[in-house]
C-alpha cells in the first residue's frame, strides 16, 4: 500500500516507464513537470502542440526536449484530437493537460466515435498528503460532476476503486459525506448515502471494499468524534475516500485540505480508457509531478 506521496513517486520510478502524451505542451510549469518526471524514469513523453513555442518554453527553462517525440498541432483542437488519436492507437498511456482549456481536451477525450469515451461517468480524483492525517486521503468528486445522482454517485466510487485498487490499498474504505449521519427524506445526500452503503453491503462495488453513509465529516476521518457520538463505524478515523454529494463541498474540502492543513496533492480524471492529468495553473510544481506520478502508476495498473 502507497502510503504517502514519496512512495508514490518511488512506485512510479520502479515501474514500466509509461508513455504520456501531454495536449498542448507549450506550458512552462507543465513541462517542468514533465521533464523532471522523464529525468526521473517515470514517463517517456510525447509533447503534441506548437513545437516551436515548445522548443521556446523549453530553452526559457533550460530545457532539454531535443529526444522527446513532437508532435505538431498549432491550434488547441488539433492538439486534443492528436493527443487522444495516440492514445487511442495504442501509443500512449495517458494523457496530460497542457496550455489548452479543459473543456477541449475533454471533449476530444468522450469524443464517441473518435475519443477514449467508455460508459462510465468521467470524475475527478483527488488525493491529499495531510499531515494531520495517518494516511493519504481521496476526496471525490470535486472538480466535475455538479450534482450527481444515485447512479452517478455509484460510478463516482466505481473510479476512486481503481485508483485505490493502484495504490494497493486491499480494503478500501469509502466515506459518502452528508451533513449529518442519520438519512433524512429532504436531504438527498443522506439518502443516496444510505442507498450507496447498502448497495455495497449487496456487493455492488466487489470484495475489499467498505462504503459507509451518511457520514459527517468529523465521523469519517475521527475514530474520536465516531467515539463521542456513540457512532458504531468500520470506517471512521480510517477513511480512505471521501465521497461529496456536490461539487461545491468537494471543491471546498479540497482546497481547505491544500491552504488550511498544508496538504500536499495529486489529481487525475477517472472514467475514460486512461487516466487524464488535468493540473489546475494554480497547483505547485510538486502537484503537477505527483499527479504525472499518479496517473502512471494507475496506467501501468489497468
Amino acid at each position: 500500500m502507497v502510503k504517502n506521496l514519496k512512495e508514490l513517486l518511488a512506485v512510479a520510478k520502479e515501474q514500466k516507464t509509461m508513455r504520456l502524451v501531454v495536449a498542448a505542451a507549450q506550458d512552462s510549469d507543465v513541462l517542468i513537470a514533465v521533464c523532471k518526471a522523464a529525468e526521473e524514469g517515470i514517463i517517456e513523453p510525447v509533447l503534441v502542440g506548437d513545437i516551436a513555442g515548445i522548443k521556446s518554453v523549453a530553452a526559457e527553462n533550460n530545457l532539454d526536449v531535443s529526444s522527446y517525440e513532437m508532435v505538431e498541432a498549432v491550434e488547441l483542437e488539433e492538439a486534443a484530437k492528436k493527443a487522444v488519436a495516440i492514445v487511442k492507437d495504442g501509443k500512449g498511456d495517458f494523457i496530460m493537460k497542457g496550455l489548452i482549456d479543459t473543456s477541449i481536451l475533454l471533449k476530444a477525450v468522450v469524443d464517441r466515435e473518435h475519443g477514449l469515451r467508455t460508459d462510465n461517468l468521467i470524475s475527478h480524483v483527488m488525493i491529499y498528503e495531510v499531515p494531520s492525517y495517518h494516511k493519504m486521503i481521496m476526496l471525490t468528486d470535486g472538480g466535475m460532476n455538479i450534482t450527481p445522482n444515485l447512479e452517478d454517485k455509484k460510478s463516482i466510487i466505481n473510479n476512486s476503486i481503481i485508483v485505490g485498487k493502484a495504490l494497493g490499498i486491499e480494503t478500501l474504505k469509502i466515506a459518502c459525506l452528508a451533513a449529518k449521519e442519520k438519512v433524512h427524506p429532504k436531504m438527498q445526500a443522506t439518502v443516496d448515502a444510505a442507498e450507496l452503503e447498502k448497495m455495497s453491503k449487496e456487493g455492488a462495488f466487489g470484495e475489499g471494499v467498505i462504503v459507509e453513509g451518511p457520514l459527517a465529516f468529523d465521523l469519517a476521518i475521527s475514530k474520536e468524534a465516531a467515539e463521542h457520538k456513540g457512532f458504531k463505524s468500520e470506517i471512521a478515523g480510517d477513511t480512505d475516500v471521501l465521497m461529496v454529494p456536490t461539487i461545491e463541498m468537494g471543491n471546498g474540502i479540497g482546497k481547505t485540505m491544500t491552504y488550511f492543513a498544508n496538504a500536499s496533492s495529486a489529481g487525475v480524471i477517472m472514467g475514460a480508457k486512461v487516466p487524464v492529468v488535468l493540473v489546475s495553473r494554480a497547483d505547485s510544481y510538486e502537484a503537477k509531478l505527483n499527479s504525472i506520478a499518479l496517473g502512471s502508476v494507475i496506467a501501468a495498473n489497468n
